[in-house]
């Protein structure tokens, strides 16, 4: 996969995971997840990302995710590198919402 490809709308992340063929992480602190999540998400804090690396499945598609993209396009190119089908969520958890999707909770601003 190219780098041309790393970003997913979140449409195509969210019809990924309703069908069972992405897990969404979501790569925020901590006081972000808590204030708000994509339901279905599972949490791994970028600080974190490289010690629970191996709670990162190999056998379907990962979506990052966080607040606006930056960071869990990071996190994408990093475990791409290692051979895992790696997105970033395009504009992340604020397109999220911005695309009507569902999300509990609010987008935290720190």
């Amino acid at each position: 996969m190219a780098d041309t490809d790393i970003e997913i709308t979140p449409q195509d992340a969210s019809a990924a995971l309703e069908a069972g063929e992405a897990v969404i992480i979501d790569v925020r602190t901590t006081a972000e997840w808590d204030a708000g999540r994509i339901p279905g998400a599972t949490h791994i804090p970028l600080d974190e990302l490289t010690s629970r690396a191996g709670e990162v499945p190999r056998d379907r598609d990962v979506v990052f995710s966080c607040k606006s993209g930056g960071r869990s396009f990071m996190a994408a190119q990093a475990f791409r590198a290692s051979g895992v089908n790696a997105r970033s969520l395009a504009g992340g958890a604020h397109a999220w919402q911005d695309a009507e999707l569902p999300f509990e909770g609010v987008v935290a601003d720190h």
